[in-house]
């Protein structure tokens, strides 16, 4: 196939070249930064229309878009969220945009939909499908329904009440609530929740930080809510608020940034006022992630890990906040990570237990412990190697939780446990059907360039590599967030169409627990992509694929990921999709939430961490003359958390500097941001990314 060289837009340098504690960092494209600039806005007009042409040399993206639609068409559905006799649940039928929150009597069956009534429809609220329910949460008797709802994918929040009974707005807008928790008072009177302080308020720079904790009294201006947490602090600190089920205990965390990491208070309700509340500090100024479950035995949960970078979980009566008088229960474990422990309690158990909830390299494990001392009780067979979401309690106690499972080809699928039984049990499946392809998945280990033992899904049509297929190679390596199996319509329409789609659990990962995501992060950044790069060489080793036939994709941190890739080892890969990336890592603390990642990725103010980000920042090492994979950055216009700038520079930086033939190529979406989109957006997002992959690697379907 003889393919013609692209006539890229041709840009001129801005000649701005910026002193970093003594080295010149060159930003020709800098004026690509602001979305208002003429220059950007016909540089978009012009990559638009190459996007346009590449569209007509795909001859797979209407199978995709036919298939991904079919695969996502059972819908989806919820747990159950029970609040005294009302239960609140999603539920999106085939077809829909988004899903929607239905409430029913706690009493009918969970089978019997006529009985359910819709509390929020986003498409009701904006039949253009550009506003996205956030979250929501119920007060603790069920009657009211704080909900925070964005405009446009800019996940700014805006939180509302509602009469459950009647369905009328009783408060609302409250603005600048971006993702901040309610915490209801037992009555529901009021609430507390984060809010950033008022923009006029503040340096433009310094608009999006400045979170404070606030009570919230229903009937009550917003303006006049008092604020009870957060004065003074870190401008970049995150708050997380909660209540006790029984309305005694408020407890408030608070990280800087996105750090692995967090101080801990508690106030007793019942000693203070809660417009005043007294706190007591748990946890300050220790290198832990730790939070606090108050149970109905009247102790305190500890989840923690303080000295156990795999979890674990520790007992102490409330109020007796000195480590040294905190007990073992669930002690950190070997050579898995502990996710979650549940009370389970109530009549028809001799005694109170703890559902407990491991992951192994990434994978779902669950058994029952002893509440009183955590002896091991029995496992709890799974569906398969998959995992969990939740568990999810009643709020009132009882010996009954609910849990989601998923893995690679089963749609996300809500199960009931009960510990009078020890049976977990089928409770609700999405409300469409859909027949998922016959895949192989398995989980596969290679070596990093340091000897380090990473591990990595692969999931394929015949399970061995019999031959060299297409494949795209995927990752995050970051923010200690773990690659488990779930469902992805993208990747059964991959590999029913005979390629092999992979995941590697890179460090910066959470698979490993907090050990794995430290070797990772800051300095040790390079080892993800490293990993990365191993990965790669693996599957070519292996005979999985091919570099000519191997793309690799990634998105957000991810999408860095596949920036370092393809600067540092163009030659291994044939294709990238590089999704809502960050990939100016000197410039990337000027905007939008940039400054809360510092501690996840380092501060180019900092001479020392100035040269950990230079040494790898993709957009500074694009080497002119080099042959280029074909790349598509897809980048939204909304999006308030990974700007757009990153894949516009980086983008025109790659086009002037490539020396071959495959096209680098930029793909633009309005109305929508970093997070929750509609069904059809998702769709034709995979359509495009998948027949870009496909006719890139060579996969015929």
């Amino acid at each position: 196939m003889t393919i013609a060289r692209i006539n890229y837009p041709q840009l001129t340098d801005s000649g701005i070249t910026d002193d970093y504690h003594g080295v010149n960092v060159p930003d020709p494209y800098r004026y690509l930064e602001d979305p208002q600039d003429a220059r950007t806005q016909q540089w978009l007009q012009d990559q638009a229309l190459l996007m346009d042409a590449e569209r007509t040399s795909w001859s797979a993206r209407e199978h995709f878009s036919d298939r991904v639609g079919e695969l996502l068409g059972s819908g989806a559905i919820s747990p159950p969220y029970i609040r005294g006799d009302r239960t609140f649940f999603t539920k999106r039928e085939p077809g829909q945009q988004f899903a929607v929150l239905y409430v029913r009597n706690t009493n009918d069956s969970h089978t019997d939909s006529a009985t359910a009534r819709v509390l929020i429809n986003p498409m009701v609220l904006d039949p253009e499908g550009h506003t996205t329910l956030d979250s929501w949460q119920p007060s603790k008797e069920g009657d009211l329904l704080a909900y925070q709802i964005s405009q446009g994918g800019n996940e700014e929040s805006d939180v509302y009440v509602l009469n459950v009974e009647t369905g009328k707005i009783v408060e609302g807008p409250i603005d600048r609530c971006r993702y901040s928790p309610i915490a209801w008072l037992k009555g529901g009177s009021a609430f507390y929740y984060v809010r950033r302080i008022a923009p006029d308020l503040l340096p433009e720079s310094e608009s999006h930080f400045h979170r404070r904790v606030y009570l919230h009294t229903l009937g009550a201006d917003p303006h006049t809510d008092v604020l009870v947490f957060g004065a003074g602090m870190n401008l970049t600190n995150y708050y997380g608020v909660s209540v006790s089920r029984d309305g005694r205990w408020l407890e408030v965390a608070s990280s800087e940034g996105t750090e692995p990491r967090n101080d801990l208070w508690v106030a007793d309700l019942t000693a203070s006022d809660p417009s005043s509340p007294s706190f007591e500090l748990v946890q300050g100024d220790v290198d832990a992630q730790t939070s606090l479950t108050f149970g109905r035995d009247g102790r305190a949960y500890i989840f923690t890990d303080r000295d156990a970078p795999r979890g674990t979980l520790l007992v102490t009566t409330p109020g007796s906040w000195d480590p040294t008088s905190w007990k073992s229960l669930i002690p950190e474990p070997p050579d898995a990570v502990l996710e979650s422990v549940t009370l389970l309690d109530g009549e028809g158990l001799d005694q109170d237990q703890l559902l407990v909830v491991h992951t192994n390299h990434g994978v779902a494990q669950m058994a029952v412990h002893a509440a009183a001392g955590g002896e091991f009780l029995y496992p709890i067979e799974l569906p398969g190697a998959g995992t969990i979401g939740g568990p999810i309690e009643h709020i009132d106690g009882g010996p009954i939780t609910w849990i989601v499972y998923t893995d690679h080809t089963t749609i996300p699928t809500i199960y009931e446990f009960d510990a009078r039984s020890r049976k977990l049990t089928l409770y609700a499946t999405p409300p469409g059907s859909v027949q998922a392809p016959s895949v192989h998945s398995e989980l596969v280990t290679y070596s990093s360039f340091d000897g380090t033992t990473v591990r990595m899904f692969v999931i394929s049509p015949t399970g061995n590599s019999d031959q060299p297929r297409p494949t795209i190679l995927y990752g995050y390596g970051g923010f200690g967030i773990p690659m488990q199996p779930g469902y992805s319509a993208a990747i059964l329409a991959w590999v029913e169409s005979g390629g092999v789609w992979a995941v590697a659990n890179l460090r910066g990962g959470g698979e490993e627990g907090e050990e794995w995501h430290r070797s990772g992060m800051l300095a040790e950044k390079q080892n993800v992509f490293d990993d990365f790069h191993a990965a790669a060489e693996y599957l070519i080793t292996n005979g999985w694929t091919t570099s000519e036939q191997l793309g690799i994709y990634g998105g957000s941190n991810g999408g860095l990921l596949v920036g370092a890739a393809m600067t540092q080892r163009p030659e291994l890969f044939n294709a990238v999709v590089c999704v809502a990336p960050l990939l100016d890592m000197i410039r990337y603390v000027e905007s939008e939430l940039g400054p809360t990642w510092t501690v996840e990725y380092g501060d180019p103010a900092d001479p020392q961490q100035f040269g950990w980000l230079h040494a790898y920042s993709p957009y500074h090492r694009v080497t002119p003359g080099t042959d280029y994979p074909a790349t598509m950055f897809a980048i939204f216009d909304n999006d308030t958390r990974t700007d757009p700038m990153h894949g516009r520079k980086m983008a025109a930086a790659v086009q002037a500097g490539t020396s071959g033939v495959r096209p680098i190529l930029v793909r633009t979406e309005e109305n929508v941001g970093h997070g929750a989109r509609s069904l059809s957006k998702s769709i034709e997002e995979s359509a495009d990314t998948l027949a870009f992959m496909s006719h890139w690697t060579g996969l015929n379907h």
